[in-house]
């Protein structure tokens, strides 16, 4: 299993910055309160960006060449996406503020994968881009913390020079996971205080 290094000292100096900026808010309310608009409510959208960085000998592999790239072609191997940096994000929309429409939520979720490594042959701090994953969907807040959301996850696009085939170890366009579509139920539980 592949571990991911955070950053975290930097980026929650820098949230911690910025909330104290803000001043402190209270948590958003949940899907069955009401609020004050019905269209568009002053907590339409909740969400976070994260950055990662994986140390070498721990590469992000999202699952696009063979583990044994450099068998074919040593550090010059064509097939060399395995990834140093990720960046991803949550983006989360309530778009109604009012009646039974407020438990309804749209969600996305990219993840953007940069790096030229290939294990025990190249190791790198290389920022190429190699493509982004992304999935989308629907939700409904049942209530007590439980959800009902549909999610459909997209292919892999990979980005730029590396868009083509990239020989012998290369896995295909699947990505990490492949394509697919599911139905599940979440429970969330617990608050959160800052």
């Amino acid at each position: 299993m592949k571990r991911l290094l955070s950053i975290p000292v930097g980026l929650l100096l820098l949230s911690l910055i910025l909330c104290g900026a803000a001043g402190a808010q209270e948590p958003p309310p949940q899907p069955t309160e009401s609020s004050d608009r019905m269209f568009f409510p002053r907590d339409t959208l909740y969400g976070y960006a994260q950055f990662d960085l994986a140390p070498p000998h721990n590469e992000i592999d999202p699952n696009l060449c063979a583990a044994t790239a450099g068998d074919f072609g040593g550090v010059n191997a064509p097939c060399s996406e395995f990834a140093r940096y990720m960046l991803s994000g949550l983006l989360e929309v309530r778009p109604f503020g009012r009646s039974l429409l407020r438990r309804f939520e749209l969600f996305g979720e990219p993840r953007f994968l940069f790096g030229k490594n290939i294990p025990q042959t190249l190791y790198t701090w290389s920022f190429d881009a190699i493509g982004i994953e992304h999935s989308w969907g629907a939700g409904i807040y049942l209530g007590k913390g439980f959800e009902v959301r549909v999610t459909q996850h997209f292919l892999f696009d990979r980005l730029g020079a590396r868009s083509g085939n990239l020989g012998a170890a290369d896995l295909g366009p699947n990505g990490p996971w492949g394509r697919y579509n599911t139905i599940g139920v979440r429970k969330t539980f617990g608050t959160r205080r800052w």
